[in-house]
């Protein structure tokens, strides 16, 4: 195809160095239990030494290792009495053996989306701030998003920050308040409607908080003399693994964007969290807020979920409901059309298809909207982050897959009024690896999970072989000319 494609010189790369430290679980209780008591064995001055010791070969590694290690032995002091009295060094030391540390990244680094920073401010003109979320994968094939920010400059060239040494997750919101209708209606949508949860949701108010939905829960516990049938745990499990799907975080303001970590936190997540799509979207009163769709993997089951921030410090989880909340590849449009939600979608593997909803939360019904129908993309077609909203209409980015499973990025155009309509499409690929990202984690692929478009540019960052993150840019117009 000829457009003025250009690869940038700059390659994010993963850094093995990078590392998070996180909760070890060496066993069950009597193991903990063993582990401790060998512990508390040791005489004091020893005790001391170690962690002396411990503190100079992590430090340098982690902000406050030493209040780090004290919340961890809080977490794990259980097999020790209530009135044990024990020094703060002890204390310290039992944390640090039920910590280790994760090389968030030491697998790969890649699927970029990009979005334009909150803070604008301080930028000559001409130039855009930036925020860039990756996918980290690291011991396991374990992913979580991790963060950069850079400057898009007047000449188009791409700065990309130097991330921080340190890497932290956000604490969790203690007690987060639900909506009893949108709660509701998802235990509906999970079929979870037996008299047992019409009780339970009755108990609560218009909005709730964990703890007051536990002790409604709890309340039905013992409501009966011979406690819960079998088929009420089954409901009481289902009700508490949505509520806790379905849950905040936040960051201290102190801590750089690199620095900040969104890690698996719940059962549907517990292998990971898969190529996030970040966009910018505009609510109906001109604010705006950052959605992102990403893929919830527990090892078995693919499951497509949301989160939602303003400010990349404070951001909520959600679950996605309705049957056609599924699969992979889900991209919120940028704003509503004809005042609903938009989303592209891919239900069976091949298709990409399109949904409509009064509610980002539940998406019922789809249709198909592009087929696999050129060369490069005969396996299967799917987005490649969020439409991105120009005069010609909406641009949407696509992976195709091709021959010996090779991955390549092109784009199509969609009506801005009626997106079901698509009035441009490239019969080649913009972008198909080339001699230098072949090799990587899985050889042959590009792909994005989102691309920005400024100054009548498109900045195009792309994973490279599932393994590292390149850059391309190409100006709008050639790309909207060669389409048919």
């Amino acid at each position: 195809m000829n457009t003025k494609l250009k690869r940038t010189a700059t390659v994010l790369k993963p850094n093995q160095s990078r590392v998070l430290l996180r909760p070890f679980n060496p066993g069950d209780h009597r193991r903990v239990s063993g582990i401790i008591g060998r512990i508390m064995s040791l005489p004091e001055d020893q005790v001391c030494a170690l962690l002396s010791e411990i503190s100079a070969e992590f430090s340098q590694r982690h902000q406050e290792i030493r209040k780090v290690f004290l919340e961890r032995f809080e977490q794990v002091r259980e097999p020790l009495p209530a009135d044990e009295q024990l020094s703060d060094e002890r204390r310290q030391l039992i944390g640090s053996y039920f910590l280790a540390e994760y090389s968030l990244e030491s697998a790969a680094l890649f699927n970029p989306s990009m979005v334009p920073d909150p803070d604008q401010t301080g930028l000559p003109a001409g130039s855009l701030r930036f925020i860039l979320s990756l996918r980290a994968t690291g011991e396991g094939h374990i992913s979580s998003i991790t963060f950069r920010t850079g400057i898009i400059h007047p000449d188009h060239r791409i700065e990309v920050a130097t991330p921080s040494g340190f890497l932290t997750e956000p604490r969790q919101i203690p007690n987060p308040l639900y909506g009893k209708g949108l709660f509701a209606r998802k235990l509906s949508e999970l079929g979870l409607t037996r008299e047992f949860t019409r009780r339970v949701i009755s108990k609560l108010g218009n909005s709730f908080a964990l703890e007051e939905l536990r002790a409604s829960l709890q309340a039905e516990q013992f409501r009966l003399p011979d406690g819960m049938t079998k088929a009420d745990q089954d409901e009481a499990q289902g009700i508490w693994m949505l509520a806790r799907s379905n849950y905040e975080v936040q960051f201290h303001p102190d801590q750089q964007l690199s620095e900040r970590i969104l890690f698996p936190a719940t059962p549907s997540q517990r292998n990971g969290i898969e190529d996030a799509r970040f966009v910018r979207f505009q609510n109906d009163d001109g604010t705006h807020i950052y959605y992102a769709t990403f893929t919830a993997f527990d090892g078995k089951v693919v499951m497509p979920e949301l989160v939602e921030t303003s400010d990349f410090l404070r951001f909520r989880f959600i679950t996605l409901n309705g049957p056609a909340a599924q699969n992979k590849g889900m991209a919120i449009f940028p704003r509503k059309i004809n005042s609903r939600y938009v989303m592209l979608s891919r239900q069976d593997n091949e298709n990409i298809t399109l949904m409509f909803s009064d509610n980002v939360h539940f998406w019922n019904e789809y249709t198909v909207l592009l087929k696999p129908t050129f060369s490069w993309e005969l396996v299967q077609l799917g987005n490649c982050g969020s439409p991105i909203e120009t005069d010609a209409g909406w641009l949407v980015l696509s992976h195709g897959v091709g021959p010996m499973r090779k991955y390549c990025i092109g784009a199509f155009l969609l009506d801005r009024d009626d997106p079901s309509k698509v009035i441009g499409r490239l019969r080649e690929p913009l972008i198909k690896p080339n001699q230098n990202e072949r090799a990587g984690y899985v050889p042959n692929v590009v792909y994005t999970c989102g691309a920005l478009l400024h100054e009548g540019e498109l900045i195009i960052p792309y994973g490279l072989a599932d393994h590292a993150t390149g850059f391309a840019t190409v100006p709008l117009a050639e790309v909207l000319a060669a389409m048919q």
